[in-house]
């Protein structure tokens, strides 16, 4: 009996990790567990799958995908070099959440790498993941790896559950294992070792800190000339409603305004991590934790919920700028940056 086309969950079995794997053989995208977020994979090899991602996403072409793989020894087949800070780096957190930014080798598609001399390559630790990688190498060719980005609509909010990609591809005949909430929460460190510095091009879970420790050097800047990467954009990760971010101080003032207003209000949400926010009648308030790794975990779950209740405007209090929040002051910039710019052009 044919499928109609939409997609379809499925609990990581064994049986069900192999008809994965079989349909990444065929060509086709699969949703993919990851423990950062869930990811739309295909084969990094074959030109037509990686163009599948492309057009299913409605990815602009030149932006470069991050090769998954199961081990460090599969990454280096993937690599022209291999430098001593991706040996300790890789040695260090891989499995995990960090992609290194390597020369390409020559086996390596344009469509990957957008045309770069360079390649992402991530060994993800989620079992789910890692069960897929295993079983495609061992059925494929001696490079096999998966292009992965998230898995949902270019420049929307990454998914952290199989449900959010579902959500995401509503018309598509898309095959999406079941692998559970994301533990990380946000997309992978992005480590630049392909020139002679060492530089992080997007932060994640693994925090700058550990990363000199293990290099024993200071990193360099990002900034000159880089290699594009994943989640560059100014304007990504955002939600569909209006969306701001309000340094603290800002953000009572315009709390106390709406209170004060005499004229009906929309209904706002707005999100806090340092203060308790007076709910009113036109005003929900939530609190999260005030550490990094929980809102790493909360938050792009929380933005796609809220986005589904038909808010006016989501107002989230800007994050600490201790280094430890570099990843989630990253993602809160993407995710407001259109509406923060327009909302101050107004003022």
């Amino acid at each position: 009996m044919k499928r109609p086309n939409i997609p379809f969950i499925e609990a990581p079995t064994a049986e069900n990790v192999s008809r994965a794997v079989a349909w990444l053989r065929s060509g086709s995208p699969i949703g993919l567990p990851t423990e950062t977020v869930y990811g739309l994979a295909a084969d990094a090899g074959s030109a037509e799958a990686v163009a599948k991602i492309f057009s299913t996403k409605g990815r602009p072409a030149d932006h470069p995908l991050i090769v998954h793989v199961a081990s460090a020894a599969a990454a280096k087949t993937w690599a022209a070099t291999w430098p001593d800070a991706a040996e300790k780096l890789a040695a260090a957190f891989w499995p995990g959440p960090m992609t290194l930014i390597v020369k390409r080798a020559n086996h390596v598609l344009d469509a990957v790498t957008g045309g770069q001399d360079t390649v992402g390559l991530r060994v993800p630790s989620h079992p789910v993941a890692q069960a897929v990688l295993q079983e495609f190498a061992v059925e494929g060719h001696a490079n096999a790896g998966l292009a992965a980005p998230s898995a949902n609509q270019f420049g929307h909010v990454s998914p952290t559950t199989a449900a959010h990609v579902a959500t995401e591809f509503p018309d598509r005949l898309l095959m999406i294992l079941d692998g559970g909430a994301c533990e990380v929460g946000v997309e992978s460190t992005i480590i630049d070792v392909s020139g002679d510095s060492v530089r992080i091009l997007r932060p994640g879970r693994v925090r700058a800190s550990e990363i000199e420790r293990v290099l024993g050097v200071k990193l360099s800047d990002a900034n000159g000339d880089v290699p594009r990467v994943s989640g560059a954009l100014a304007s990504h990760y955002a939600p569909r409603t209006q969306t701001l971010m309000l340094a603290t101080p800002r953000l009572k003032m315009q709390l106390r305004a709406f209170r004060q207003a005499q004229v009906k209000q929309p209904m706002r949400c707005v999100i806090t991590h340092s203060f308790d926010a007076e709910p009113a009648e036109h005003l929900r308030a939530i609190r999260l934790a005030a550490d990094a790794e929980t809102w790493e975990y909360e938050l792009y779950a929380l933005l796609r919920t809220l986005d589904e209740e038909r808010y006016a405007t989501l107002i989230i209090e800007a994050p600490p700028e201790a280094p430890e929040w570099d990843a989630v002051n990253d993602r809160v910039r993407r995710a407001t940056q259109r509406d923060n710019e327009e909302n101050t052009a107004t003022e």
